[in-house]
């Protein structure tokens, strides 16, 4: 028989931290902490294995589960002394969400569950605090109602803000045990009124109104939207988590706080976090109340003059900082804790590996290694190759004026500028045009994530560092600045205003997540310098990988980025890209207008030593490591004039009639030309055009290898080839311009000749193709388009509604789709070295920078990827992974 429920507590659970993917991340380590001895509230854990069936089943739940959930209650009931729904012995209850990722703020939470007209006086009477019961009581109204019956929380929200200004009360803490009677009968009316049903009495129907909820949370937007964008599958459903209450908010000698056993901005080793003296866990999270800072240092720091929890509570204080140590080297990571304090006794509510950035991440991960906690293996591991992107993204100048409107929490490090939108959606029509923006809210909500995906960084007025912001922006590696009191912003009105500048939607500004600050306009910013720990995970790294790493690069500014990036070489330059600039695309459409083989040399004669002094640049860049260049590409019609304004200009330059470009314009026109006469169909159609950029390839490998006192071998691909009798006439025109350039210079040339293997046919035939090709380079962008039969400049209008609607878990340009051109690859990889067991094989798709793509590509055991320059580091960590994980496969099959 299925066991669906788990229970904990007393220092004995019936799971442990390895049941993440049954119980989620949560009720695992509630159970690791319980078994550990630490101070957990009893409770259950309801499967992910439910969450699945609940919806396999029309959102019904299996047999024998309500059984075991009220077996579960008397679990509890048995280490507390109290029953469930028993006024006389009364039993509370959280009912939380729990998947195996941690998704903050994502899913629903019900706290005090159990309370009702008759239970709320018990409350009273057993806590010897009326005030604290009935403040209790209005919060579980609120949240019910919001997360189980769909009223939104503003209502209530409204309603007491109404009620706190007509009794001259600031704070929801001033309000007395009558005043917040007060309030309960107005949030019941309100329930009554919106909803035509009264507030649900009953404490189990509570509960099971509150566990379906959790479950309904798992297909919320937000959370699909959540799980997208961290790539987490529907199928791993959440779990739920029961546990009886201890509360924060029962006086002064209470709290609620969220920490970090390490810095999660910059990974400096100091406990981090902030509390809230008489509070429950959400006022901490939503950043309703500024929350107060956990260490004495912190608080120093932050030049704030409310008292630490060191100073509070040490006795508190003090179990925490020992129970946090003995976490972190338990898990032998950074851990996030979130934790009660009930009347001087402190309570553990949750531990989990924390949320970082990529820095903090770096760090953290490099001290540990050197501290043996861990293994540089580890250290690497521990690093998502994604991740590194936020590394790479500017920082202020410091010599750059700043004029300062406003300060807040440095919540989320980096710095961004952008034009200022109040919504979400704004956010995302801004980076649907191109424009960036600074998304500024009030405080965010897990509503806002689709915004804050597409805005450059968020500015909040309200909120601390453990808020919803700052934890979601970390995440992002967006830049974030929090809790910036002084500004005021208003919706409705569209402004921001601060230090009596009032801006309005559209205005620049800028954002630093380092020190918090909020700039008006654009201010200059540096790149950052990739050095300490990101370089020793680089090196750890490098030692760790088998595949090289090269670069898609054609222009010597980003091939110098590249190998600053350490980039093993070009595998991918792109020689059409050379040819627009200035006097070049003038010779090519002279070229393409030419009417004779004749007339077209001339033109390629012109174009002939400005694409030799390319070739020899980026050879002298790369100094002696691989260049793979690639010969024209595109339909000739990409160089010619579109408008009829452009028609007369260039005719007029070129001193040709412009019904003359009109026509020949006209006659290259073709109806798919991504499926046309491109690639080596046009060197078979002008030879004399592969020939100009071979000669040029030659001559300027000669040259550098003069320079150098070394020889370089440059290696020339031909795209687009289906037939190996293409690539065969195109191969013996290269090596006739190759004989004749070392005749003429008396110096010997090594090349290699090779293909991009593109076109589901040349998969396929890549053991023919292999007798002619030297070397395959996977063009995974065409390749994927010609087996799907999609274009990727038009088929993100439905590939989104796909992934929606579970057709697709991922857009296949955006990662390999491994069962359908991945096994092209691997045909077209295995079918190569069967024929010429030597060929080198690599990818050079933007595939080449994706991590999951790149564990494929170790797998079937190609030789190099190839990325853009700012996705180097990221392609040689992941390279790095893969290699480790394959190792640690074959010695399992060994």
């Amino acid at each position: 028989m299925t066991k669906w429920v788990y229970t904990f507590g007393d220092g004995a659970a019936e799971g442990r931290a390895g049941d993440r993917n049954l119980l989620g991340g949560k009720g695992a380590n509630l159970a690791e902490m319980c078994s550990l001895g630490l101070p957990v509230p009893p409770g259950f854990t309801i499967t992910t294995e439910v969450c699945n069936a609940y919806y396999a089943n029309g959102r019904a739940y299996p047999d024998g589960l309500e059984a075991d959930v009220v077996s579960a209650l008397d679990h509890i009931g048995r280490i507390t002394g109290r029953r469930f729904g028993d006024p006389s012995k009364l039993l509370l209850v959280s009912v939380r969400s729990g998947a195996r990722a941690s998704m903050p703020g994502m899913m629903d939470t019900v706290l005090n569950l159990g309370l009702n007209d008759e239970t709320v006086e018990a409350l009273a009477a057993d806590s010897g605090d009326a005030r604290f019961a009935y403040d209790s009581y209005r919060r579980f109204i609120q949240m019910y109602s919001d997360v189980v019956m769909g009223l939104d929380h503003e209502v209530f929200e409204e309603i007491l803000e109404d009620q706190k200004a007509s009794l001259g009360h600031e704070l929801d803490t001033e309000l007395t045990a009558p005043e917040w009677q007060g309030v309960i009968s107005l949030y019941k009316a309100k329930v009554e009124e919106e909803l035509g049903k009264p507030f649900p009495q009953d404490p189990h129907e509570q509960l099971w109104g509150a566990i379906g909820a959790v479950f309904s949370s798992w297909m919320n937007s937000r959370a699909i939207t959540y799980r997208r964008l961290h790539d987490i599958p529907e199928s791993w459903g959440t779990a739920v988590n029961v546990q009886a209450m201890v509360f924060g908010n029962m006086g002064d000698t209470s709290a609620t706080g969220v920490a970090f056993t390490r810095n999660p901005s910059t990974g400096e080793r100091q406990l981090y976090g902030e509390f809230l003296v008489n509070a429950q866990g959400e006022d901490v999270v939503a950043g309703i109340r500024t929350p107060q800072n956990i260490t004495e240092t912190a608080r120093i720091a932050a030049g704030s003059d409310k008292p630490s929890l060191q100073k509070l509570m040490p006795d508190a204080f003090q179990a925490f900082v020992d129970i946090s140590d003995r976490l972190e080297k338990h898990y032998r990571d950074m851990q996030d804790l979130e934790f009660t304090i009930e009347r001087g006794k402190l309570w553990m509510l949750q531990t989990r590996s924390g949320k970082r950035t990529a820095k903090a991440a770096l760090k953290i991960a490099v001290e540990m290694a050197r501290d043996g906690l861990i293994t540089k293996e580890e250290a690497v591991a521990r690093i998502d190759p994604a991740s590194l992107d936020q590394l790479l993204h500017p920082t202020i100048d410091p010599k750059a004026a700043r004029d300062v409107i406003g300060m807040g929490l440095p919540a989320s490090p980096g710095a961004a500028t952008g034009e200022i939108v109040f919504s979400s959606t704004d956010a995302e029509d801004a980076k649907a045009q191109g424009r960036k923006a600074i998304l500024v809210r009030i405080e965010t909500s897990p509503e806002d994530i689709h915004g804050m995906h597409a805005a450059e960084g968020i500015l909040t007025t309200r909120g601390g560092m453990t808020s919803h912001a700052a934890v979601v922006a970390r995440g992002m590696g967006k830049p974030c600045v929090s809790g910036a009191g002084s500004l005021r912003v208003d919706y409705k009105a569209g402004t921001l205003v601060s230090m009596g500048q009032t801006l309005r939607k559209g205005d620049i500004i800028t954002i630093d997540g380092g020190n918090g600050q909020v700039l008006k306009g654009a201010v200059a910013m540096l790149q950052p310098e990739l050095s300490g720990d990101f370089a020793a995970i680089m090196e750890w790294a490098d030692a760790a990988r088998r595949m090289k790493v090269r670069t898609n690069a054609e222009t010597p500014l980003d091939a110098r980025m590249a190998r600053s990036f350490g980039a093993e070489g070009i595998g991918l330059c792109r020689t059409e890209h050379m040819f627009f600039d200035g006097d070049r695309i003038v010779a090519m459409r002279e070229m393409i207008l030419a009417d004779t083989e004749k007339d077209r040399r001339g033109a390629l004669d012109k174009l002939l030593p400005m694409q030799r002094s390319d070739f020899l640049e980026l050879f002298e860049i790369m100094a002696g490591l691989p260049v793979t260049i690639r010969l024209l590409d595109p339909p000739l019609h990409e160089f010619l004039p579109k408008t009829e304004a452009e028609l007369a200009e260039v005719a007029s330059a070129m001193n040709v009639s412009a019904d003359k470009l009109r026509q020949r314009t006209e006659a290259l026109h073709e109806f798919n030309p991504m499926l046309g006469h491109r690639g080596c169909r046009l060197a078979v159609s002008y030879p004399e055009i592969a020939e100009m950029q071979a000669r040029a390839i030659f001559e300027a490998a000669v040259e550098a290898g003069r320079k150098a006192g070394a020889l370089v071998v440059p290696e020339i691909m031909v795209p687009l080839v289906g037939l190996v009798k293409e690539l065969e006439y195109v191969k013996a025109r290269i090596d006739a311009v190759a004989q004749s350039v070392m005749q003429e210079t008396g110096t010997k040339i090594d090349y290699l000749t090779g293909t991009m293997i593109e076109l589901p046919r040349a998969a396929i035939r890549a053991h023919v193709i292999a007798e002619a090709a030297e070397f395959f380079s996977f063009g995974t962008n065409d390749l994927t388009q010609t087996t799907f039969g999609i274009s990727r400049d038009d088929a993100a209008s439905f590939l989104e509604t796909y992934r929606q609607k579970g057709i697709i878990e991922q857009d296949p340009f955006v990662s390999l789709d491994i069962d359908g051109v991945g096994e092209l690859v691997r045909i077209a990889a295995e079918k190569g070295k069967a024929t010429r067991p030597g060929i080198k094989l690599g990818i050079c798709g933007e595939h080449g920078g994706d991590p999951a793509s790149i564990r494929f590509c170790e797998e079937v055991g190609l030789d190099y990827v190839s990325c853009s320059p700012y996705r180097v580091p990221i392609a040689r960590l992941a390279a790095a992974q893969a290699a480790v994980v394959a190792a640690k496969g074959a010695a399992k099959r060994a």
